[in-house]
């Protein structure tokens, strides 16, 4: 089978990529140049032609890459061409046309050059996040993971534990032989310290993941604090609606924003009061579900809001900001509780100090970010994994005499398949299809 498909952006553009990978390439490019086939990975000038009515349909540049020395592993092969709507349709209908050909699904071409063994799945993760990346942090750790940095690590792990099973199997397979009386004393010292390992990389705070999916802000506080005017005004457009109308805002209302190159989620929560019926309650409860799973808290209070100081204990202030707003009222807040917390005193309305609150949000995210320099997990699967594996090693760690080394030998091939799912070297063939269906068409 052969795949085709648009692997640049869709939309006008001077130039549009069309990839094509499979054992039917070779035919494609005759069919629609009618001359030579260009040299291995040499850019050529070649007008496409269709090969039903000999018309040219557009000239434009064409690579050629033989399997096995290609993106994919497979022969393939890219048409650079004019990007218009017409020509890219023109073109993707004649390759229709070629028997065997058929348009790739999201994510193919990866997933065969990772069938192929081209890439491992960490790799194949990192592409698609590279692309999607919206911030400067996110493409730096799509590089690193891309650079091997995490699969050397857990391929390292794994054989180690690889290592250490070869000896039980050894022990089991010839019982008569003998091994060393220190034997099952190095071994246990082994995987007591790959677990230690595991359990350092398990320690991260889950930065990986919030680098990917962006660092979860929840603004909270009570009606008419200025919210939903501190939302759009970070959005820098109008996202919520703002009125003097308590109550205005019921639902969540969530924006993702790149804030200095940092990736973020900010969620506008409803006013917290005594709730005037049932849908306000459930816009309060969210709320504070909202602050409790958010990675930051910015509490809105006006001066006034003396009442409010009830709600403090609900939020942990080394994750938290108070923004004490519309400090044009002139009213000093003089509780207690406010020590506790990071304060930002500001006016939304008046302009004041919002620059202020913004380097003190960029300093939290920073402390949280840069905290961490060996990141090795962006997404949830590697942290079960992760955490399974050691599951097994504890297993493994109970058996403590040469008669259970079958049951160990048990416990330490579970470990090294929970490491192997992560990389890809063992049989993923169920977990293949969410990972590559988020996936680009074209990739």
């Amino acid at each position: 089978m052969t795949i085709y498909a648009l692997s640049s952006g869709p939309g006008l553009s001077g130039i549009a990529v069309i990839r094509v990978s499979g054992s039917d390439t070779l035919k494609v490019l005759k069919n629609m140049t009618y001359l030579t086939i260009p040299d291995p990975k040499v850019a050529s000038l070649r007008k496409f032609i269709n090969p039903k009515t000999k018309e040219i349909i557009d000239e434009g540049i064409l690579l050629w890459f033989p399997g096995p020395e290609s993106y994919t592993g497979e022969d393939m092969a890219e048409f650079h061409i004019h990007g218009s709507k017409a020509v890219i349709e023109a073109i993707s209908l004649c390759i229709s046309k070629v028997n065997g050909c058929r348009l790739a699904e999201p994510g193919e071409f990866t997933k065969i050059a990772f069938l192929n063994g081209k890439i491992n799945l960490l790799k194949a993760e990192s592409i698609s996040d590279l692309i999607s990346s919206e911030t400067e942090i996110q493409r730096q750790q799509a590089i690193k993971i891309m650079s091997g940095k995490s699969s050397d690590k857990f391929n390292s792990l794994r054989e180690r534990l690889i290592k250490i099973l070869s000896n039980i199997e050894a022990k089991i397979d010839f019982p008569e032989d003998d091994l060393p009386s220190d034997i099952l004393k190095n071994i246990h010292l082994e995987t007591k310290s790959i677990k230690n390992e595991i359990k350092k990389i398990l320690s991260d705070q889950n930065v990986g993941e919030i680098i990917r999916e962006g660092f979860k802000i929840a603004i909270v506080g009570p009606t008419n604090a200025g919210k939903s005017s501190l939302l759009n005004y970070l959005s820098k457009r109008d996202v919520a609606i703002v009125s003097e109308i308590a109550g205005t805002t019921r639902d969540v209302i969530e924006v993702q924003l790149n804030l200095d190159g940092f990736p973020v989620v900010i969620s506008d929560t409803a006013g917290i009061r005594e709730a005037k019926d049932e849908i306000e309650k459930k816009g309060i409860k969210l709320a504070f579900e909202r602050a409790e799973n958010a990675d930051l808290i910015l509490i809105v209070i006006e001066p006034k809001s003396i009442d409010f100081t009830d709600y403090f204990k609900s939020f942990e202030p080394k994750k938290s900001i108070l923004i004490i707003n519309k400090i044009d009222l002139h009213i000093e807040h003089t509780n207690n509780e406010i020590k506790k917390y990071d304060t930002v005193k500001l006016s939304i309305k008046k302009e004041k100090n919002l620059d202020k609150l913004i380097l003190t949000i960029k300093e939290k995210l920073k402390n949280k970010f840069i905290s961490q320099e060996d990141i090795y997990i962006t997404r949830k699967r590697h942290r079960n994994n992760l955490e399974k594996c050691v599951e097994h090693l504890k297993n493994f760690e109970k058996k403590n005499s040469i008669e259970d080394f079958d049951k160990a030998a048990e416990d330490l091939r579970l470990a090294t398949r929970c490491l192997g799912m992560i990389v890809g070297k063992v049989d993923v063939e169920e977990i293949l299809g969410s990972i590559f269906n988020d996936f680009c068409i074209g990739k």
